[in-house]
């Protein structure tokens, strides 16, 4: 049967070479991911590492209404997964058949005859298998018994370990600041700019809208500092509504609606772009009137530029 997914910086071909092997889903690839490819990259010695993650997440395929909402998309999970000093990423595509494998089969099918690992780098509490029964320790009697070493890596932080359970909680939040700092990077939402209705722009605000996903970890409705990632690599300063607009009757759906600051000659429609949450600067609010709600937005992007200076 087919094992992997084949993703952008992904392939879905198995890796000749000896490796040095991590596994785990990685969502936000945070400071404990990061460490944790560190470790790997540390036992690897001459040996090339490979990241092992899976999609879809496998709480979805038994409990879709309980899956967590996602940090990154699997390509920006894969494209950081490198960053991190993976050379080489997978991604297993997750099944109900894969899942039903005992931590044998699991060891036989996925590390050994996909990748030829040497050494296994594991999270703390890593439980892989038919119904989570393999362990740390059933890792070590496979290796022992394959030749490849296994090793637990702490996915500690400064009090509590790294998580992206963490992670979620504070976007949901809207505390973007510790999301940054858990990630290590800026939290972002990314999509495709679509044509909104042009009130921004007919008060002098042109905005670049990113429909809202909502199986993604957007922060709640309100005002940010944020940046605004072209994909040509241009960092653009910019101040973020999310919300539905509550000024103006009629506007259905959240938005992410970004105003790059003094630049209102940017056409960006159908670009992909990715939207870095820097700071909260307010709550959303209704106003009775345009004239108070331009005021507030000329407030909102000093506010911005002071953030994004800091």
């Amino acid at each position: 049967m087919a094992i992997w997914k084949a993703v952008d910086g992904a392939p879905d071909t198995s890796v000749s070479e000896p490796t040095a092997v991590t596994i785990g889903n990685f969502d936000g690839v945070h400071r404990g991911h990061q460490s944790l490819l560190a470790a790997t990259r540390a036992v690897a010695g001459d040996l090339s590492t490979v990241a092992i993650t899976f999609d879809p997440h496998p709480v979805a395929i038994f409990a879709p209404d309980r899956a967590p909402v996602r940090l990154t998309t699997l390509e920006r999970r894969i494209e950081l997964l490198h960053q991190h000093g993976a050379d080489h990423v997978r991604v297993l595509d997750f099944t109900r058949e894969m899942a039903s494998w005992s931590p044998v089969e699991f060891v036989q099918a996925v590390v050994l005859d996909q990748c030829h690992a040497r050494a296994v780098v594991v999270g703390e509490g890593f439980r892989y298998g038919s119904r989570a029964s393999g362990s740390i320790e059933t890792l070590a009697a496979s290796g022992a018994e394959h030749g490849f070493v296994a090793q637990e890596s702490a996915l500690a932080g400064d009090e509590e370990a790294f998580s992206s359970t963490r992670v979620r909680a504070a976007v949901a939040a809207g505390n973007v600041e510790l999301a940054a700092e858990l990630l290590g990077r800026s939290h972002e939402v990314e999509g495709v700019v679509v044509e909104g209705d042009r009130r921004g722009r007919d008060l002098g605000f042109p905005t670049a809208n990113v429909p809202v996903d909502a199986t993604y970890a957007v922060p709640p409705d309100g005002v940010y500092a944020t940046r605004l990632l072209l994909p040509d690599g241009t960092r653009l300063p910019g101040a973020t509504s999310v919300g539905t607009n509550p000024t103006f009757e009629g506007v259905v759906g959240r938005r992410v609606e970004t105003y790059v600051l003094d630049r209102d000659d940017l056409q960006l429609y159908g670009q992909r772009v990715r939207v870095e949450f820097v700071a909260r600067l307010r709550e959303m609010v209704a106003y009775d009137s345009l004239d108070a709600l331009v005021e507030q937005m000329h407030r909102d992007v000093a506010q911005a530029r002071a953030a994004l200076l800091a």
